[in-house]
């Protein structure tokens, strides 16, 4: 029996398709923001173990970066403590959550919007990728950004003095709003899920 031979889809529907391929630029320049996080850490990484190790230049390059109240490079003698420490392995923990939500989005993306990826037998395949779609990535995005307000409303707190109250309030406020979005995405996709189970799409007969 021979086999049917394939119907091309028309012209304009070809282009529209093959349009998802103008996003594979915007996925390489995520790969390159993520090489500056990269860079970015161990800058931090490398001004921390020289500080540990007495540099004076790496405790004032901390001082400005994180900003400790009290501790300012003005200071007569600054130096290394815990709340510096802190605040330090926060910002490196900040960026690897970062960098993780980079590669959702670059990973996740490119198999949900543009091409398979055909990594199912890849000893390395990431369990979620197996399952993932639109609505699966948009919650995992909402709870990593939730993650990440956590470690920056965590890092305000620890060095509180700094600030004042209204930017407090309002760090407090946006890291509310951040977690109530993620719960309504979760909430609407929980609905749209059991809605497309009790109510399944017929299957037109050809």
């Amino acid at each position: 029996m021979t086999a049917m031979p394939t119907r091309q889809p028309p012209l304009v529907p070809r282009l529209l398709f093959l349009s998802r391929w103008l996003q594979l630029p915007l996925y390489v320049g995520l790969i390159l923001a993520l090489g500056v996080y990269v860079v970015h850490f161990w800058s931090e990484l490398i001004n921390l173990i020289g500080a540990a190790l007495g540099s004076a230049t790496a405790l004032q390059h901390l001082l400005e970066a994180i900003s400790v109240h009290g501790e300012t490079v003005q200071s007569a003698a600054p130096r290394l403590t815990e709340t510096t420490i802190m605040l330090v392995a926060l910002s490196l923990v900040d960026v690897v959550m970062i960098a993780n939500l980079l590669i959702m989005v670059i990973v996740g993306g490119y198999e949900t919007f543009v091409s398979r990826m055909y990594l199912e037998h890849h000893p390395d395949h990431p369990e979620w990728l197996s399952h993932v779609n639109a609505s699966v990535l948009k919650i995992k995005l909402a709870m990593a950004i939730v993650g990440i307000s956590s470690i920056h409303l965590l890092r305000t707190f620890i060095n509180a003095d700094a600030y004042d109250v209204k930017t407090l309030i309002a760090q407090s406020g946006i890291h509310v709003i951040f977690l109530l979005s993620a719960l309504a995405i979760a909430y609407t996709d929980r609905v749209m899920s059991r809605t497309i189970h009790e109510h399944p799409q017929p299957i037109e007969a050809e």
